[in-house]
């Protein structure tokens, strides 16, 4: 099982994580970010995280970090 962590604070709002989650689990979140639009946030209730690391690669400002939890 995997999981990912946005970092709010460098988070742009481009949402290039939420157009390549294949399994949708990124969404806009209700927290604004720097740029005054509402960040993205990973929510996964029933584990369906694949751990593909495509949204932290996608995202521009280093703002994804893949974590792993056993």
């Amino acid at each position: 099982m995997s999981y990912i962590k946005i970092d709010d604070k460098k988070c742009k709002s481009c949402y290039l994580c939420i157009d390549i989650c294949p399994k949708k689990l990124i969404k806009k979140s209700e927290v604004c970010g720097k740029t005054g639009e509402l960040v993205a946030k990973f929510e996964d209730k029933n584990n369906e995280c694949l751990g593909c690391a495509q949204c932290a690669l996608v995202c521009p400002d280093i703002a994804i970090t893949e974590v792993y939890k056993s």
